[in-house]
């Protein structure tokens, strides 16, 4: 074995040292990706994959950077971006991702892109209409 490979397997032990864990975080987020557009709160999650709350909060925080509600924030912009550009309507994208407001939403929106849900899909309607005419 060489040097790399010694100081590899090392980190690997250090960085994957419990698998538990890892098991934990990866079922919350895939949970949060399947069911983004639901009402998802701490108390369900937490009970999906068997474990305190808080202490899903620190895995969760730990492995990805952030809280699982920052996660499913960035998930609902995600596929409402994906929305607004195939020309579904500010409303219907904001309700069809599982934000409950519109206020709230556009909020978010304008907070995480820079734009606002409408400024945004006039952004990509107008690219989308300078790609066909080429």
């Amino acid at each position: 074995m060489t040097f790399y490979e010694k100081e590899l397997n090392k980190i690997r032990s250090i960085v994957y040292s419990n698998k538990g864990q890892i098991n934990t975080v990866i079922g919350i987020r895939n949970y949060i990706e399947n069911n983004y557009n639901t009402n998802l709160n701490l108390d369900l999650l937490s009970h999906i994959q068997n474990v305190s709350k808080y202490h899903m909060l620190r895995l969760f925080k730990k492995y990805y950077g952030q809280i699982p509600r920052q996660y499913l924030i960035d998930k609902r912009i995600e596929k409402s971006k994906e929305q607004l550009k195939n020309g579904m309507s500010v409303t219907e994208a904001c309700f069809s991702v599982g934000f409950e407001s519109l206020s709230s939403f556009s909020t978010l929106f304008k907070t995480k892109t820079g734009k606002s849900p409408t400024e945004f899909q006039k952004e990509q309607l107008s690219r989308s209409r300078i790609t066909k005419e080429f």
